[in-house]
């Protein structure tokens, strides 16, 4: 028997509307999901709205559909079973069980084709408003896991399957899913010789220039609380004969743009302090690169690495616990060193590649990723964070039978994936593997180049 929650909700900052009860425990344990995927069936969502105006609405159940099937696909925890194999009518039974419900599913119908989960969901339309109701079930116990309702405008849709699709995964798993995530990537999408910065959800969708300095805007970084995002662009300054590479930071929930390090020579490469007050970068000022830490208005708090001999020092990455990672061809070659967040306690934990370079933490800190070229190609590796129990996530070949370069790679907020470009198809397009390199996917599908995209590292 399904019990009753009697709570107040609030989903998305929308109207809360009800809950139901969640069994206490895990469904799926994190470990043994990388060698056996549960079973889940989902039947198309029902219409509740009047039979005449089902046709006007498809569009919005197919698109929920759509991307709460993309979400828990790619979680990597879940098979979904063909609907072909389903012996219930799902248009024809309610999303609660009989006998409780009348002209309700019978659980037997969907253990009998094996399945550990299934989601029944529904929708209606009011005016410019849309409510999801959903149920999620564990079949082998004919019990309630997750029941929910979810309301919005309709522009609301895709994150209210978002929305869902994190709530299913916290349910069975503990955790939370990336689902509401964002991505800050640079591209060459607006056309012409230019690249801009772009922000859209994880999956790729609501893309959305948020530059347009029609020159080259390259490297950006989210804030920890993903209202701001640091770039570098090659911007002509009033009175300046060249570009420079300037560095910019832009607010985007009120759209103002400060250039906040315009040293002469580079100015790039932005990493954000955990605490959000602070930006880490690389300056040349006309000598080698080394890397800087400032505040957010551009003053200059201290010179984190210096040398030695000339040497390089870029692509500073700080962990949420306050760890740097950063590239450096100290030693000769491009490799990855770690330092405290001071630049004292320097060690280098790569020693094996021609070039090392783009280094991330997971979330955790308890890992990084960076991108190694061995030939003439680069690939995407994942080691603990003092460089032992590496492990290859790439391996691509292009149409023309040479190895594709993998690089730029930037962790999920729940450190389960791992986002990088590759140009196996000719073009840099986005793409996202599990941290273990078992499944890989790819996000971005069109003509265009992609940049160094940048995984937010907040939820909502």
């Amino acid at each position: 028997m399904i019990k009753q929650l009697l709570a107040v909700l609030l989903v998305l900052g929308l109207s809360p509307v009800f809950a139901q009860a969640q069994e206490n425990g895990i469904y799926i344990k994190l470990g043994e999901a990388r060698t056996k995927k549960s079973l889940a069936a989902f039947p198309p969502l029902q219409y509740f709205g009047a039979p005449t105006t089902a046709s006007k609405y498809q569009s919005v159940g197919v698109e929920l559909f759509n991307t709460i099937t993309n979400d828990l696909s790619v979680s990597s925890y879940f098979q979904f079973i063909n609907q072909s194999a389903f012996l219930e009518d799902t248009s024809k039974t309610a999303l609660m069980p009989a006998p409780g419900q009348p002209n309700g599913f019978k659980f037997q119908s969907w253990s009998a084709i094996g399945a550990d989960f299934l989601i029944r969901a529904g929708y209606s339309i009011v005016g410019n408003e849309v409510t999801l109701e959903t149920y999620t079930y564990h079949v082998p116990r004919a019990n309630l896991v997750l029941g929910k309702k979810y309301k919005g405008p309709l522009s609301s849709a895709r994150r209210i399957a978002h929305t869902f699709s994190n709530d299913v995964l916290k349910a069975l798993t503990g955790q939370e899913g990336p689902f509401l995530s964002r991505v800050v990537a640079s591209s060459d999408r607006g056309g012409g010789q230019a690249k801009e910065i772009f922000v859209m959800d994880w999956d790729g969708a609501n893309m959305d220039q948020v530059s347009s300095h029609r020159s080259i805007s390259i490297s950006p970084a989210w804030s920890p609380d993903g209202k701001k995002v640091a770039y570098t662009s090659y911007v002509k300054r009033v009175g300046a004969k060249f570009r420079n590479a300037d560095m910019i930071l832009l607010d985007l929930t009120t759209g103002k743009r400060s250039l906040i390090s315009y040293r002469q020579g580079i100015n790039s490469g932005a990493a954000f302090s955990p605490d959000g007050r602070h930006i880490y970068l690389t300056i040349s000022q006309g000598t080698s690169p080394d890397i800087y830490k400032m505040t957010l208005d551009g003053t200059l708090v201290g010179k984190i690495t210096n040398g030695p001999a000339g040497a390089m020092n870029v692509e500073p990455n700080i962990s949420n616990d306050g760890k740097l990672v950063f590239s450096s061809d100290r030693a000769g070659r491009p490799m990855i060193y770690t330092a405290n967040a001071d630049g004292n306690n320097v060690k280098r934990i790569t020693f094996a590649g021609v070039f090392n370079s783009s280094p991330s933490w997971s979330p955790d800190g308890k890992k990084i990723a960076f991108a190694g070229q061995s030939d003439n190609n680069f690939d995407i590796f994942v080691m603990n964070a003092d460089g032992t129990g590496m492990i290859r996530l790439t391996s691509a070949k292009k149409a023309n039978g040479r190895m594709a370069s993998n690089e730029d790679p930037s962790f999920s907020p729940d450190g389960r994936f791992v986002m990088y470009t590759s140009n196996r198809t000719g073009k840099s397009q986005i793409y996202i593997s599990t941290v273990d390199g078992t499944e890989e996917r790819r996000v971005t599908n069109d003509n265009f180049n992609y940049y160094k995209p940048k995984w937010s590292n907040n939820i909502d």
